[in-house]
Order: structure tokens, then sequence, then C-alpha cells
């Protein structure tokens, strides 16, 4: 290719260490086909999965795994990545999809699905041989709590009188307790709430004690017919939301939200991360991180980073699901207003290592797009946008999460 604009700019949007802000486990080897491959490029499921392969996104997604793995970028179609892969020994797949990336370090959500599923996937430190730091954990608080509650309702299955009081109570008080030990784990960076999914993100700064009951007593009558726990209650849902707050304030440990992009177990009007307005203010020395660009809703979350100290803004997960004109818009939404000091990248990276690979590669270009034009309408220097991408692909996160680590190479 031809020399690029911006050659400094382009080193460090390409070359530069990154800190992985958010992900999740890869799929073990003998489970690598327990899940459609298509979920790589969009969050749909069902029917409306088999539509994504006509997107841009998919088309690029392709195009790109094509030169990965050395076949024609001309003629190669979706089904031919499928075979290739299939080709391709496990170990040595993850690490092609892995050394192009730059990676430094990966801060894992292993709360991702239920258990059942979670069963297909690898422990977090097993990603550790494709980066030069250990992964680290986040804790998905609302796993916790689910876990908890089973705990708490399981000996009261026989009963026919509820004594609903004191399961509240300790269901309160183990939650509490097991955050606070998750917090002292050093290899616990951080939490994670997908509130977003189950009740939206208008957390109350209050539940009233007799919507907790309620909640408390529909989920042990779920559970007593079906045996299954689901927290979406509301109350609930906003109780555990507050009480990791408490324990990340106390113990200095940002707390990510799902917001925006997601599959249709979310409502969408609820995902937008301006909800969270009212929490915010209640915790002004809790650390919000808003994940996925909280695409579509990018500009109100830069507001928020804006106005409020404590939040930040993750822009990730829309890669590789948008197109690459829709990614290098939103890193411009996220620069038309967010602080630069405050922007992480993450590769949402799950389940298949392509994921890792097309979630860092396309973000670097876009990173790289979005600042290029910047600087050539004047606005800001080379040097500066240099700057702006060590920020936000490593310096950032690395002083969020209290990691401590250095770059080991310089662009």
């Amino acid at each position: 290719m031809s020399s690029p604009e911006y050659p400094e700019l382009y080193a460090a949007a390409h070359n530069f260490p990154a800190i992985d802000n958010h992900a999740h486990p890869l799929l073990k080897d003998k489970h690598r086909h327990a899940l459609p491959f298509e979920g790589l490029i969009s969050e749909a499921e069902g029917e409306a999965q088999q539509d994504s392969v006509h997107t841009i996104a998919c088309l690029r997604a392709t195009h790109q795994l094509s030169e990965l793995y050395k076949l024609d970028p001309n003629t190669t179609t979706w089904s031919d990545i499928k075979t290739a892969r299939d080709k391709i020994g496990y170990e040595e797949l993850c690490e092609t999809c892995f050394k192009p990336t730059g990676i430094r370090c990966i801060l894992i959500d292993d709360g991702l699905v239920n258990t059942s599923n979670k069963l297909l996937a690898e422990e977090y430190h097993w990603h550790d041989r494709f980066t030069p730091s250990p992964a680290k954990r986040l804790v998905r608080v609302e796993a916790v709590a689910e876990e908890i509650l089973k705990e708490v309702i399981i000996p009261h299955l026989s009963t026919d009188h509820l004594q609903v009081t004191p399961i509240l109570d300790a269901f309160k008080s183990r939650l509490s307790e097991t955050l606070t030990a998750c917090a002292h784990d050093p290899n616990v960076v951080g939490f994670k709430s997908i509130v977003c999914y189950r009740t939206g993100l208008d957390v109350s700064t209050f539940s009233p004690p007799a919507s907790l009951k309620f909640s408390l007593l529909d989920i042990f009558k779920v559970y007593k017919d079906e045996g299954k726990i689901r927290l979406a209650h509301k109350a609930l849902n906003d109780h555990v939301v507050r009480t990791a707050l408490e324990v990340s304030t106390m113990h200095r440990k940002p707390v990510q939200f799902h917001t925006g992009l997601g599959d249709n177990d979310i409502t969408l009007v609820n995902a937008s991360p301006s909800k969270l307005q009212p929490i915010i203010k209640a915790f002004p020395d809790a650390t919000f991180v808003l994940l996925h660009s909280a695409y579509p809703f990018t500009r109100e979350a830069g507001y928020l980073t804006a106005v409020y100290s404590n939040v930040f803004l993750d822009f990730g997960e829309v890669f590789p699901f948008v197109s690459g004109h829709g990614q290098r818009a939103i890193i411009q939404q996220v620069l038309e207003l967010c602080p630069t000091n405050k922007i992480l990248w993450s590769t949402d990276g799950h389940w298949w290592p392509e994921s890792f690979y097309l979630g860092t590669i396309q973000a670097r270009q876009a990173l790289y797009e979005a600042l290029a034009d910047v600087v050539r309408h004047g606005e800001i220097t080379e040097a500066q946008a240099v700057q702006i991408v060590r920020n936000a692909l490593f310096y950032n996160a690395n002083r969020v999460y209290a990691l401590g680590l250095e770059p080991g190479i310089s662009a």
C-alpha cells in the first residue's frame, strides 16, 4: 500500500499495545462447533441470524478473514471461511487470530451465559497463553446474585409457609459479603452488570421492602415449579446493582454496564445510558464504564462522560457488528464530546478467536481514519492524535482498572 498520510498516527493506531477492557471466554476445542458461527458478526438469534450473512459487516469480515487464512479475498464466501477454519487445529487457530492483534491483556467477564453453556467455555486464565500479561476477571454481579438466591432458597423448598424476611436478609448479607470477597481478589479488576438485559438501565435509587419481598416470593415460586432462577425483577435487580456500586466505591473497582447494542432479549428503549443518570448522581464516587459504545446511543453516553467525572465510555462490540463506515461514525460521535482520557477500547471477544482478531484490526483502522480526519481539518496535531490513540488503547484502561502494566513497545 502507499505511505499513510499520517505515518506516526498510523503506527500508533495499528501497532501500539492494547488492553482489551471487556471480553468473554473462548469455546473449548471440543465445543468449537457448539454455537452458530454467525454469532461472530451479529447479535441476532434464530432465523434472524441467517440474515446477518447479507450485511456489509459480514461481507467485510469475510474479506478480512480470507486474508488471515490466506484465501483469495475476491472469491471467498462465508461458507468458505467456515470450511477453512475447520481445517485448522484449535491452538493454531487461536494463535493465528491473536498474534496480529497486539493485545497486551484481556479483562474477561466469565459469566456470559447460564451454567450449561458456561461449561462450553475455557476458564479466564486459559487465555494467558495468547497475551504477554495474564488475563484479569470481571465479576458479573447478576450471576453471583442468582447463585446466592439458589443457596438461600433451596433449604426452604419443602416449607408451606415461607418466611420471606429472613431469607431476604440472608440474601442481602451474602451478596454484599461475596462481592466484597471478589473485590479483595487480586485477579478481579472490576464488576459487570447486565441489568440492561433484565429490567433496563433506569436503576432506582431505592427499592421498597414490599417490592423486594414480592420479587423474592416470585423467584421462589418459579424455582420450586421449574428448578430455574433468573433475576428479572426490577426491585431486586436494582438492589443488586446498588450493592455492587457500594462495594465498588469502597474498594475502588469500576462497574461496567452493558448499554445499547444487544440481542433481542434487550428492550432497546431501556438500553440508553441516559437512564442511568439518577444512579450516577447517587453514587458520585463509584466508577461507571458504559460498554459497547452505547450504540445506537453513543452521543448520550458521550454527554454523560462529559458532565460526570466518574463515567467512562468503552468503544467496543461495534467491531465487527457494524459496517466500517458506521464504525468511523461511532468513533467520531465519541470524540464529539467525550474527554479523550475517558475513552476505553474492547473487542467484546467471545466464543470464537476470530472475534478478537476482527474486534482489534477493525477498531485500529477506524481509530486511525477517524482521527486522521480530525487532524486533516486542523483541529488537533498529529502528535495529539497519537497520544489520544495511546490513551484509548492502553493508558486509560491501565489507569481505570489499576493494572500497573507497561506497554512494552513504543509506536
